[in-house]
């Protein structure tokens, strides 16, 4: 899988994407990672890629012509299966999506900033605009690292147990069971003694049952999906 995300402030993005999971996802060349600074494409001398809003108002808008530029460059190279936005206003990112975007080869990342894109780019080459909540932050360098984040950990092969990945929160719009180590007894705080029972059925179900009981309690409106 090869992500591309377009952005105005890459230094933000350059250490996230060479450490941890990310980092050995590429070493095992199971993913590649690319990072785009938007300012490399405008065909402005002082390399603005910003410019006032028509009508007024407060805030400046990104231009068509650098955005353009980058992706049409990028999509001469490879064809890409969705083309994303970063939008306060797009469709919630959820583990749903993360575990589709990871099924797909090629994709791009447009990171927003200052008020937001041209809208002619959003109507002619964004196919899809993702928020990662109802919030607006500075720039959508944050929520690309938190959508490739969540996306490459469930590439298969990323994570070694495979069955990590999938059995965390939200993969069945439930949240996870507790869990526990060792000691067994810690300061008289005990481990729930069907842990230690060594019976893999009976640890299924109260795993099972401490999920929707947790759900029900903390998220109840992940139950209604």
């Amino acid at each position: 899988m090869r992500i591309d995300i377009i952005t105005v402030l890459p230094e933000m993005l350059e250490g996230f994407v060479n450490t941890s999971i990310l980092a050995r996802a590429q070493k095992k060349g199971l993913v590649e990672i690319h990072l785009h600074n938007l300012r490399d494409y405008t065909t402005d001398k002082h390399r603005r890629v910003d410019d006032y809003c028509f009508g007024g108002g407060a805030g400046m808008v990104i231009q068509c012509q650098p955005v353009d530029d980058c992706i049409s460059a990028l999509c001469r190279e490879r064809k890409y299966d969705e083309i994303i936005f970063t939008s306060p206003d797009g469709e919630q990112f959820t583990q749903g999506v993360a575990n589709e975007l990871s099924l797909l080869e090629n994709v791009i990342i447009l990171c927003g900033h200052y008020k937001g894109i041209d809208h002619r780019i959003r109507e002619h080459l964004i196919t899809r605009e993702i928020s990662i909540g109802d919030y607006v932050l500075t720039g959508g360098e944050l929520a690309a690292a938190v959508m490739a984040d969540a996306i490459v950990r469930v590439v298969p092969g990323v994570i070694g147990d495979v069955q990590s990945a999938f059995n965390d929160c939200f993969q069945d719009n439930l949240l996870s069971a507790p869990v526990y180590t060792r000691p067994a007894d810690y300061k008289g705080w005990k481990v729930p003694d069907i842990l230690l029972s060594g019976h893999d059925a009976k640890i299924q179900e109260w795993e099972i049952q401490q999920s929707l009981e947790r759900t029900q309690r903390l998220r109840p409106d992940l139950l209604e999906k």
